[in-house]
């Protein structure tokens, strides 16, 4: 989603190289191009623009649903910046906004009508931002929301709203997972090469729960499947090689202003079985006492759920969010500063795997790590960033909402903001 806010459909790959265009192959790029600002405007018929396989992947009105998400971050389309042609059928093209520049490219049929086989619009910034006017677009959300944009160490934050305050965070709690591990590793108690038997299993997002119990892992590769495809599997595989009270004292050590609100350590096939049944009680176990909440789950061990019943405890909006993994900006924040610490090439290189960014925007830094985390009424999005003088970046941004399911493309248009606001721009 934050890579491909348009869908491409039938994409061709277009060299970079010049291409000996005529001038009618020009021509015809260039109106189309102005034929998708049309279409965004309601000016030209959609299915005379668009060829069949792009209208059947994205109806008007998915198409119009996402231009409204540009629009409500970015201002009014005002319209074509520029088409520059980049092969007889393909061209980069810039949409310009009120508070913004979108751009992309797009692909056309061999032969007439030449209608737009494929249009993607993969890098948006902005123009003329300012922290206080992110800052409201964040806070005018429904629910609540937190915001943290700030250099790692000392010095005053970029940009902070509720960056004291604890949020559910979903799979971003993997940070403390990795930050462990790479720990135990600079003690020498292991090594990113060790292999170990897969043990555990959960219930997905990831692929490992598809593996054959008992088939040989390396710690590296658990470790890059849990952050780059956030991998519930390999996660809770690496909690029980490391040890539940291990990564208990990393919360701990880094610095958790509540960690008692993370206590017991939740793996993800508790959270899981917790939230899809009725064996234990969710305000009595939010209530309870640490010594009570291990007895709990320690209870729920030799019950087994389906994928569906697991799937169907999560399709009906928020369900206990209360009962998460929970930390603040800051806790965020400062974890992701242990692991810079460590100054772990192969930790940073995990967390670089999948960058969450746009490759146009990733070029704008020398590193680029992510880490995001959901579930319905849930998100949180974060960013290792280090500029090209070599200073580090957080930006981290968490959005709950107990009573409706959150927004991801709207949040993950704020983030792509925070990180322009990050770099300077």
């Amino acid at each position: 989603m934050i890579r491909n806010l348009l869908l491409a459909i039938a994409m061709t790959i277009m060299p970079s190289s010049v291409f000996a265009q005529s001038s009618e192959d020009a021509t015809r790029l260039e109106q189309r191009g102005e034929d998708i600002t049309a279409a965004m405007r309601g000016e030209a018929i959609y299915g005379e623009v668009f060829a069949d396989g792009f209208v059947n992947a994205v109806p008007e009105a998915q198409f119009l649903a996402m231009l409204g998400q540009i629009e409500s971050q970015f201002g009014p389309m005002i319209g074509i910046e520029t088409v520059k042609p980049v092969t007889p059928n393909g061209a980069e093209i810039a949409i310009r906004f009120e508070r913004g520049l979108a751009s992309g490219s797009f692909t056309l049929e061999d032969a007439a009508p030449f209608e737009i086989t494929g249009f993607v619009l993969n890098d948006i910034r902005p123009i003329g931002d300012s922290v206080e006017q992110l800052i409201d677009d964040i806070a005018a959300l429904p629910g609540e929301t937190s915001i943290l944009v700030t250099g790692l160490g000392d010095g005053e934050p970029i940009a902070a709203h509720n960056a004291d305050t604890q949020f559910a965070i979903g799979s971003t709690f993997k940070l403390y997972v990795l930050s462990a591990l790479a720990r135990s590793i600079a003690a020498g108690e292991r090594d990113w090469e060790d292999v170990v038997p897969l043990s555990v299993r959960s219930y997905p997002s990831g692929v490992s729960q598809d593996w054959s119990q008992g088939s040989p892992v390396t710690l590296h590769t658990l470790a890059t499947l849990m952050i780059s495809i956030s991998d519930n599997t390999a996660t809770d595989q690496l909690i029980a090689v490391l040890g539940r009270d291990a990564v208990e004292a990393e919360v701990v050590a880094s610095g958790h202003a509540d960690p008692h609100a993370m206590l017991p350590f939740l793996t993800t096939r508790e959270l899981f079985v917790l939230k899809s049944g009725d064996e234990i009680d969710p305000e009595e176990y939010r209530g309870a006492d640490i010594t009570w909440r291990r007895e709990a789950l320690a209870s729920l061990a030799g019950i087994e759920r389906d994928e569906a019943q697991v799937r169907n405890a999560f399709t009906s909006g928020p369900n206990s969010i209360e009962i998460e993994w929970l930390a603040s900006a800051n806790d965020i924040a400062a974890v992701l500063n242990r692991i810079v610490a460590l100054e772990d090439k192969t930790a940073l290189g995990i967390l670089a795997v999948s960058s969450g960014v746009s490759d146009a925007m990733r070029a704008d830094w020398d590193y680029v790590g992510y880490k995001g985390g959901s579930e319905p009424g849930v998100l949180n999005l974060s960013w290792l960033l280090r500029d090209n003088s070599g200073d580090w970046r957080v930006v981290t941004m968490s959005w709950n909402n107990a009573e409706a399911a959150v927004d991801q493309s709207a949040f993950e248009l704020l983030g792509m903001r925070a990180i322009a606001l990050a770099s300077g721009e």
